[in-house]
């Protein structure tokens, strides 16, 4: 610094939001050297002993503090960058205020991105499928010997993952596999993962990105800087745009010759049922046991990013014959009295639910509720029409799904409880009565009105369940 240059003035960065990856977000950048302040509107249990763990580490937490330009004015140094959790929407007055003054407002996926540069991101978006991507890719490096650890929207915060990694003397990944949301991604204008897929895209989240145009956007914004771009053929909103995209890796569960002229797939499923890629037959699709369609285009894609990354078809195999599933995506949860009992608690909107209907056979009683979203039902009503006998209704949406069943002229017997408990013991007596092969839980909701997310609903379907 010359002696006429002034020191800069102190400044810190600001963590709003205490949930798992504001904790992670906010560890990281301590770590780095930053002065970090994390603030949170919520003052609950878990917040308290989350602020504790903070605070043995000596970053400070506020708790109890509303979102507001006040609580920035008050703190004892201005802030230089602002680093907020999904679940803060990207277009707050605050936040909107706050890069109007000049501060970098980012979302928490960006500190692991700028601290992971020198280590390659599988990057894996859309609006159904990527939780079933993510861990199958996962999966398949794992199987063949490569340190590929999994994070981001599903499982441990990718900025915990960097932070156990770099900053705590673990070994250097060989990749990231990192599930990423709408919500992680509006806010992560800068990151470029070596690998880009995209699985599905149909309307949801719109009540926070306001258009389907603007929601496709944010996906597309993250392929468009990926080197390698996966894409799934089969989807309908993806092949509309298919001439729009430069280069990509296109994928299809069905035949080649089924595709339009402008979709030239790296790798489809032929009439016999065998992967194929353009220099031939890989293996039986049937490698990977999971149920339906869907689950073969899931396959697809993930397979094709362990192409790029080096993995031998026959390790793909045998990988794809071991692994199990994933929690809460028509999860298999145990046989009883005849009757199979299935855990789609992923499924949180209308279009995920119709999924898991296609893929399972009828008739079946299908638990439904939550908290309703925007989006487009007919879909998911004429399937339960064709497979559910019984709909078992729970929650905050349970009116609103009865207007909409009785709309539609469903024909099979409806009931309408408050909660989960009853909602099962009502299907346990139920399914047996009306002959079904299943019951399975597909909420086409969200989880927010009993239960912190859907994780913590399909846990305790499971144990409801297990139960009986």
């Amino acid at each position: 610094m010359s002696p006429t240059e002034a020191p800069a003035a102190p400044s810190c960065t600001v963590v709003v939001g205490l949930g798992r990856s504001g904790l992670g977000a906010a560890r990281l950048l301590h770590a780095r050297g930053e002065t970090v302040v994390v603030l949170d509107s919520g003052d609950t249990a878990e917040l308290r002993s989350r602020a504790a763990l903070l605070a043995a580490e000596a970053i400070p937490v506020h708790l109890g503090v509303p979102l507001s330009a006040e609580v920035f004015q008050a703190l004892p140094m201005p802030p230089a960058v602002v680093v907020v959790s999904p679940g803060i929407p990207w277009d707050h007055p605050v936040l909107e205020g706050l890069r109007q003054q000049g501060v970098q407002v980012v979302g928490e996926i960006v500190p692991a991105w700028q601290a992971s540069r020198d280590v390659p991101w599988i990057g894996i978006t859309g609006t159904n499928g990527k939780t079933t991507v993510t861990c199958l890719v996962h999966h398949l490096l794992e199987q063949a010997g490569r340190d590929a650890p999994m994070c981001g929207n599903v499982g441990v915060s990718a900025a915990e993952v960097v932070l156990q990694r770099r900053l705590e003397g673990g070994p250097r990944p060989d990749w990231l596999v990192v599930e990423l949301s709408s919500y992680q991604l509006e806010a992560a204008a800068a990151i470029a993962p070596a690998i880009g897929v995209w699985t599905t895209l149909t309307p949801d989240h719109l009540e926070r990105h306001g258009t389907l145009a603007v929601y496709r956007g944010i996906k597309r914004r993250l392929l468009e800087h990926c080197r390698v771009r996966i894409l799934n053929a089969d989807d309908p909103d993806l092949r509309r745009h298919a001439a729009s995209w430069d280069e990509a890796d296109w994928v299809s569960a069905g035949p080649r010759e089924a595709l339009p002229a402008e979709v030239d797939p790296c790798l489809w499923i032929d009439r016999e049922g065998l992967v194929q890629g353009r220099q031939g037959p890989l293996f039986p699709a049937s490698a990977l046991a999971m149920p339906g369609q869907h689950n073969r285009q899931n396959l697809l894609l993930a397979v094709a990013v362990g192409l790029h990354a080096g993995l031998e078809p026959a390790a793909m195999e045998a990988a794809c014959r071991c692994f199990t599933g994933v929690p809460h995506r028509l999860e298999r949860v145990r046989r009883l009295n005849g009757v199979t009992w299935f855990n789609d608690s992923k499924a949180t909107n209308y279009d995920a639910a119709a999924v898991a209907l296609q893929a399972l056979e009828g008739p079946l009683v299908v638990l439904a509720g939550g908290e309703s979203k925007q989006g487009d039902a007919r879909a998911w009503l004429e399937l339960l029409q064709e497979r559910a006998a019984v709909v078992v209704l729970y929650g905050a949406a349970r009116e609103e799904f009865a207007g909409l069943l009785h709309a539609s002229g469903y024909g099979g017997a409806v009931h309408s409880l408050e909660g989960m408990a009853e909602a099962v013991a009502l299907a346990a007596e139920l399914a047996p009565a009306a002959g079904c092969r299943g019951v399975l839980l597909s909420p086409a909701c969200a989880s927010f009105d009993q239960y912190t997310d859907f994780e913590a609903r399909g846990e305790h379907f499971r144990r409801l369940v297990l139960a009986l």
